[in-house]
């Protein structure tokens, strides 16, 4: 039996009080019940008073107990599949193939997830981006290390509590089986991540760190395997592509081996960052926030002159932190810790790219979207112009008004800001609509237009501007046999678990393919 209740804050951790208000609710005595459990919990904040809705599974007898996925895994006996990318994709293709016993050999162009902390310091206090190790490369891919919400809207493409119930056996916490918009943070995620590693290996799979995959090995329209870091050869009988939206040389390989590919949507625009308790009283409605509720976040959309401009990745107290992939681009993203107690909220507030943006870039055909992209980041850091990862900063009324700001505010963005003005770093087309969106969305939020606000540039990487196709049923390229591509980085994916579903189904795609 399924009841929902609702539940002030004060009283969200108190198990009796919500086990009576279930009993109450269906109508139960004490005697009648074994035990209940709260399936789902999300939070109400439209009213002057929020509270949390629960909803609550009643178990008239013993329930039956959880599947424990970590069981069903296979010593690996058979078969060898490549997986190139230790992302959320990777990571959980390599899971689904051990409930088959099938040998995952994981390629990861960038370090493992200890080792990586140490580039991420540097970008941050020295501005030095290695090219394989930062916060779009490396073990976890770019969701470890910038923010780890668990957050989508995939809910027909797969088994989404499987993937959930994976992550807390290996260590995350069981909170994430029921909260409406569940996250782990960038500090707990680095040792799920590690133990999904280490369960990989304990049932027979390979992981190859520092290893950048340089060429495809393809006989008779199949790929037989890759060629890694320009010297050594790896066969399997298939490949998975999990590779993530930033890796731009992958889409380079495929167009050298007449791999189509093909430009897909995306979006482009700044970090917005407000202080957190502003937000929390726009969205509370009250000065001060209540005990037991979370530092407040927000969903913003609206159409500005025939493309849309939404908020995106919104990060409660939480930080901005730098996520270039070379040394010569100025990109940004937000991460929270899993407390998210940081005085600052941030989001992205991108607008979306349509072929009129790319005016001028016709001439790279398909890498028109990605040339685009890079140029205006390319911009972004010739603007700063000392060599740093200082990011461009304008506060918000400033943008609106099109002037310079000439004193910026405190940031959580660790290697600083230098003033600069967005109507200047962005096309026309994007600038306007965004202003004109901040100004919608400032109605829509009252108080949340104002120059305690501060735009950061750019946030470019919100997804690809490229997709790797593939056949519907099957998941394989058309092209070639056996390559199956997956995540964001071929375009099928927006986030930890909607690319821990593809990468899922993909491995199950290859089991039908091998015949195993």
């Amino acid at each position: 039996m399924i009841v929902e209740i609702k539940v002030p804050p004060r009283d969200i951790n108190d198990e009796l009080i919500i086990t009576h208000l279930a009993l109450l609710k269906a109508g139960l005595k004490i005697k009648n019940f074994k035990s209940i459990e709260i399936i789902k919990r999300s939070l109400d904040a439209r009213g002057r008073n929020p509270f949390f809705v629960l909803q609550v599974k009643i178990h008239l007898e013993e329930p039956t107990p959880t599947v424990v996925y970590r069981r069903l895994l296979k010593p690996a006996k058979q078969g060898t599949v490549l997986i190139i990318g230790a992302g959320p994709a990777g990571y959980f293709s390599a899971l689904e193939l051990l409930e088959h016993g099938i040998k995952p050999i994981i390629i990861e162009r960038g370090k493992d997830v200890q080792s990586r902390r140490i580039d991420l310091k540097n970008i941050q206090v020295k501005g030095i981006v290695h090219p394989n190790s930062n916060y779009c490369f490396g073990e976890g891919g770019a969701g470890t290390y910038s923010d780890g919400k668990l957050y989508t809207r995939s809910h027909k493409r797969g088994d989404i509590r499987k993937i959930l119930q994976l992550l807390v056996e290996h260590g995350a916490k069981s909170d994430i089986l029921i909260d409406a918009h569940p996250h782990i943070g960038s500090n707990k995620l680095p040792r799920v991540v590690k133990a999904i590693r280490e369960t990989i290996l304990e049932m027979g799979g390979e992981i190859l760190f520092n290893s950048l995959v340089t060429d495809f090995l393809i006989q008779d329209q199949t790929i037989k395997g890759v060629q890694i870091n320009h010297d050594a050869e790896i066969k399997g009988e298939a490949v998975i592509l999990a590779t993530g939206h930033s890796a731009r040389d992958i889409f380079y390989l495929l167009h050298k081996h007449h791999i189509q590919i093909e430009k897909k949507p995306f979006a482009l625009g700044v970090r917005l960052e407000h202080p957190q308790p502003l937000i929390d009283a726009i969205q509370y409605g009250k000065p001060m926030r209540e005990n037991n509720l979370p530092p407040s976040s927000y969903r913003l959309v609206c159409q500005m002159d025939g493309r849309g401009v939404f908020s995106f990745c919104m990060c409660p107290g939480g930080w901005i932190v730098p996520a270039s992939t070379s040394p010569n681009e100025l990109v940004v993203n937000g991460m929270s810790l899993s407390k998210r107690d940081n005085e600052f909220a941030n989001s992205g507030i991108v607008v979306t790219i349509d072929d009129e943006d790319l005016i001028g870039f016709e001439q790279q055909g398909v890498f028109a979207g990605l040339h685009f992209q890079q140029s205006i980041e390319q911009n972004a850091y010739q603007t700063v112009g000392d060599g740093s990862q200082r990011a461009p900063a304008q506060r918000m009324v400033d943008f609106i008004s099109n002037k310079i700001t000439t004193q910026l505010g405190p940031s959580s963005y660790i290697p600083g800001l230098s003033s600069a003005n967005f109507h200047e770093l962005l096309p026309e087309a994007i600038s306007s609509r965004l202003r004109k969106a901040l100004v919608h969305f400032g109605k829509i939020m009252p108080g949340y237009l104002t120059n305690e606000a501060q735009l950061i540039g750019i946030e470019s990487r919100t997804s690809s501007p490229i997709r790797i196709p593939r056949n519907s049923e099957t998941f394989m390229h058309e092209d070639i046999r056996a390559l199956f591509p997956v995540g964001e980085g071929a375009g099928f994916a927006g986030g930890i678990i909607s690319a821990a579903l593809d990468g899922q189904n993909a491995a199950k795609k290859v089991v039908q393919y091998l015949g195993y």
